[in-house]
């Protein structure tokens, strides 16, 4: 039955948070903040929305369509929060900008491919084999609302926990964002 899980909500929802990272990604929402003067904060959310909520449902058509089973997904996705995890507990990029984006629309580079991006979706498919739809639609919801508040208030945010602030939190999702994966990666092998 398709009904709300608060367990299953709250682990939609941290699972979301490690992905989207909007914390860890708050020295460049800062940084666009200084180059655009101005951020459509709200524009910026209901694109990311409309993005996720899209591939939350279509995404699986898309797989059919490209002849991918879901378990092969889920374990490729695995692997791309496992390298997200990654960059956040180390330090370290292995997913590179693009710097043709740069002169573009601040939509482009928050809504796509920060908020929005390969690790979202791949994320959201993945969450897809293990939870309720409307458990997952909740947690993207409620993802969204933070991610709406940090792009209001990226400024005051970034003056009250300061770098140090920062690198914890990037740090504390990072290791449960790799724990998710191995988790994810375990249980679609079996499948393969």
């Amino acid at each position: 039955m398709n009904t709300i899980n608060f367990k299953e909500l709250i682990s939609v929802t941290l699972i979301l948070f490690s992905v989207i990272d909007i914390m860890g990604a708050l020295p460049f929402i800062i940084d666009l903040k200084k180059k655009f003067k101005k951020l459509d904060s709200l524009k910026i959310t209901l694109v990311s929305g409309i993005l996720l909520f899209a591939f939350l449902f279509i995404g699986e058509s898309i797989l059919d369509l490209f002849g991918v089973d879901f378990q092969s997904f889920a374990v490729a996705g695995g692997l791309i929060m496992f390298f997200l995890g990654l960059e956040m507990v180390l330090n370290i990029q292995i997913f590179k900008h693009d710097p043709q984006l740069e002169d573009t629309s601040p939509i482009v580079p928050l809504a796509f491919p920060l908020i929005a991006g390969a690790g979202s979706m791949t994320t959201l498919i993945s969450l897809n084999s293990e939870f309720h739809k409307i458990n997952i639609m909740l947690g993207i919801v409620l993802n969204l609302i933070f991610v709406y508040g940090v792009l209001k208030s990226s400024d005051f945010i970034n003056r009250k926990i300061g770098v140090t602030g920062s690198i914890i939190l990037r740090k504390f999702f990072g290791t449960i964002l790799l724990a998710m994966a191995i988790r994810l990666i375990k249980k679609n092998l079996i499948g393969i």
